[in-house]
């Protein structure tokens, strides 16, 4: 796809990059990107300064992403180096971090890149998408976190603080609307409920958008609708502690994603995915219901002046059903439907020792209950399905079964061939009448289901060994019990295609088209132990420069999984990382950066990779082993006390090795891993004007940039996306008795970029691609008090 680049970018990223590098030249303010510097983070279990984090860290306090206009996932991933976020739907995420993917919805796949809400894991991708609104920050981790966030942390993790009720009495609101009929709403109010004693907050976020794609088929498509509430309790416990309440419920029902087809044109004649209706079955009916509850209950208790308690109590559970059209056509083919569930429960106490001398650290234990499913309903018009798999049956069978094409001449499906004419040979080998009608509608469905329970003890110290140098030693031992199950249901009329799919002459799916039915579910169960650790060691160059180096072991746990008729085992994918990083400030605290730079070994590669039994469509193989080498940096300078920025760049080379253990070649040898661009940068200034007596216009530009990026592990240049920028705008006033006017507009260059490519459709020959958004614009009003 071309790139098209708004000619003032250059310039700007030359610029900022230039002033990145220049002392600034006056005091600074309170202005919210030059307190990036200044965020206190509890990565670490403990509060400290983000600078003095030798982890590869960025926190984001909640006014930044108020001030940049970041309340959804699909934001964040532009502003974190080394973080990628895709969100075809709210249900259907993918998190990147450095190169590593996590995305599967199968509920027998552990993820590998963490979400955490408070201290909860949420990463079950079903239910991981929240909406980011009354936040306190947001912290994303990079590098193996197995030691401080659990065995879901692999390769990384992003934490998200929520605002907690707090023993003031205020609040605030902001309001507005954009095209696509956008309506926002957004606000919170904190008060006391009891003098000294018990506080208590109430926050909600609405945004509705119309679909960005009119749909021939009825409704549109790629819009959003979300409704979310949160309560916070907090008792204050004098001296003791504190106890925090907080409960969430967010519902989600947008239109359905715009899988467009790529091959098979719309009823208008049209394949372009840009300027050009969507033609999509089921129209309106295409979309997602979820619906996410989750309670949370932190407390801190002091036992002593040394030693404090920490415990992490959480349940949630989602539900969601997702219609969406597999095929991206007007043609009855692929009709899928995604029902999932979840439900989990865990705690987690921890003690932290602190004497203020030479030792810090905690050591703890966590428990982890999760259940959950996945069923996946399937319809076609058989006639339809033949037509477009006839050239695979015809060459499958010798030529004994006829090519069909899928369209008429004036562009409408063809369901004209109701029969197959049974060739004689195929009569004979497979005892087959002369005639088999093929049926108007046909429906099956698999379902995969997954259990897990883990036990975990952890410990973490930090050693001053001179007043410069710090060791930190972690570990963490898991123990865990899988369960993973699958089944596929027949419904009692068998398919006529499921004679010849997916392997003639085997018939392994029949009576069904693309699912072998089971006898009741398959299932298994296993028990796995497992430790992960990190060493660092910190040097404090000056007051201002602190460096360290580090060495951590990630684990991807073992999976259970249906293939081939049995459940069998993949192993756990193993990732060493060898990481050195710099984080200094200099001009008097006027410019801070923040470099890495990393080393990824990879074994056991858990790649995601077409089914070649048919269902379920994807699996988890070992693909051998896998590398990735990588710099990050994060800058951010105060030019003068009206004007700061920041600059992130990301840069990683991550490719499957080209021979495993025993130098045997590997099938996927060279390629980039899937969703991960070699390149990314991300840009912002903030400029405030100030105006009479404490008013002040501001305005904040910011750009993001990616280079190619490849949507699947076997690298196909016609499921790829080339690279593309997006640049925003955020401006309005800023009065001084809380007022603040806002325009924003995001992708103001209308840039055409795709989301994701391939999918479900590219099994069947026929790839889809989900475009990303076009121009998005809207006025905004909020007050504070």
């Amino acid at each position: 796809m071309p790139v098209r680049v708004h000619p003032l970018v250059p310039p700007l990223l030359a610029g900022l990059a230039l002033l990145a590098a220049t002392p600034a030249i006056a005091q600074s303010t309170s202005s919210t990107l030059q307190e990036l510097d200044k965020i206190v983070v509890t990565a670490q279990k403990r509060e400290q300064q983000v600078q003095d984090v030798p982890i590869a860290i960025t926190a984001y306090s909640g006014e930044f992403l108020d001030a940049l206009g970041i309340d959804g996932f699909e934001q964040l991933g532009n502003y974190v180096p080394g973080l990628q976020t895709q969100v075809q739907s709210p249900n259907n995420p993918g998190f990147v971090i450095r190169g590593i993917t996590s995305d599967s919805g199968d509920a027998t796949s552990e993820p590998r890149v963490s979400v955490f809400q408070d201290g909860v894991s949420i990463s079950r991708s079903r239910g991981s998408v929240v909406e980011l609104f009354d936040m306190e920050r947001v912290e994303v981790l990079r590098g193996p976190q197995g030691t401080l966030f659990g065995r879901g942390a692999q390769i990384g993790a992003v934490h998200l603080i929520q605002n907690k009720a707090r023993a003031t009495f205020g609040g605030a609101f902001r309001a507005g609307f954009g095209n696509f009929d956008e309506t926002y709403f957004t606000g919170h109010l904190n008060t006391p409920l009891v003098d000294d004693t018990l506080y208590g907050r109430i926050a909600v976020f609405h945004q509705q958008r119309d679909g960005t794609i009119d749909n021939l088929a009825g409704g549109d498509l790629n819009g959003r609708d979300t409704q979310a509430i949160r309560g916070a309790l907090r008792w204050d416990l004098g001296d003791t502690g504190t106890l925090d309440l907080i409960l969430n419920h967010q519902r989600d029902t947008p239109p359905g994603t715009a899988f467009r087809s790529g091959s098979i044109p719309t009823r208008e004649g049209r394949i372009a995915f840009w300027d050009s209706a969507a033609d999509l079955n089921r129209g309106e009916a295409l979309g997602l219901d979820r619906t996410v509850d989750s309670a949370t209950l932190l407390g801190e208790f002091r036992l002593s002046d040394d030693w404090t308690l920490s415990s992490i109590t959480g349940w949630r559970r989602f539900d969601s059903t997702e219609q969406f059209d597999g095929d991206g056509s007007q043609v009855d083919l692929l009709e899928f439907a995604e029902i999932a569930e979840g439900r989990q429960f865990s705690q987690e106490i921890r003690f932290n020792y602190d004497a203020g001398g030479a030792f810090r650290g905690f050591a703890g234990v966590s428990a982890f209950d999760e259940s959950g499913s996945q069923r996946v309903p399937f319809s076609t018009d058989e006639r339809s399905f033949y037509a477009l798999l006839s050239p695979t049956l015809t060459a499958a069978t010798g030529g004994l079964l006829p090519v069909v094409p899928l369209l008429n001449p004036d562009g409408t499906p063809n369901t004209s061939l109701s029969v197959i004419n049974v060739h004689p040979a195929l009569q004979q080998m497979l005892g087959l009448p002369a005639l088999l009608p093929l049926k108007a509608r046909h429906t099956e469905e698999y379902a995969n289901f997954g259990d897990v329970r883990a036990l975990e003890a952890f410990a973490d110290g930090t050693w001053s060994m001179t007043d410069r140098f710090d060791l930190t030693l972690g570990l963490r031992y898991t123990r865990e019990e899988i369960t993973s199950g699958y089944e596929a249901l027949y419904y009692g009329t068998p398919s006529v295609l499921g004679l010849f799919l997916p392997s003639f002459p085997d018939n392994v799916a029949f009576p069904n088209a693309l699912s072998a039915p089971t006898a009741g579910r398959l299932q298994a169960s296993d028990t796995f132990s497992s430790a992960v650790g990190r060493a660092v060691a910190a040097y404090r160059f000056a007051d201002d420069l602190n460096g360290y180096a580090s060495v951590s072991r990630g684990r991807r746990p073992d999976l259970l999984q249906f293939n081939d008729g049995a459940i069998e085992q993949v192993d756990a994918e193993i990732v060493w990382n060898y990481e050195i990083g710099l984080k200094g400030a200099a001009s008097d605290g006027r410019f801070v950066y923040d470099l890495a730079a990393f080393y990824y070994d990879y074994s056991n590669f858990q790649a995601q990779v077409e089914n070649p039994s048919g269902t379920p469509f994807f699996i988890t193989a070992n693909g051998g082993n896998a590398r990735a080498v990588g710099f990050e940096a994060a800058l951010t300078n105060r030019f003068t006390d009206r004007l700061s920025g920041f600059l992130n760049y990301g840069w990683i080379d991550a490719k499957f090795n080209a021979l495993d253990d025993d130098d045997n070649p590997q099938s996927l040898a060279g390629n980039r891993f899937r969703l991960t661009p070699e390149h990314t940068v991300a840009l912002g200034l903030d400029w405030q004007l100030p105006f009479g007596a404490g008013h002040a216009f501001y305005v904040r530009p910011n750009y993001s940039w990616r280079a190619k990026v490849f949507f699947e592990d076997d690298n196909s240049p016609a499921i790829s996306q080339d690279a593309f920028g997006l640049l925003n705008l955020n401006a309005g006033v800023r009065l001084a008795g809380g007022w603040d006017l806002q325009a924003y507009v995001q992708n103001l260059t209308d840039e055409t970029y795709l989301v994701d490519a391939g999918n479900t459709g590219a099994l069947f020959g026929t790839p889809t691609f989900v475009p990303g958004s076009p121009r998005l614009y809207g006025v905004r009003v909020g007050y504070t008090f």
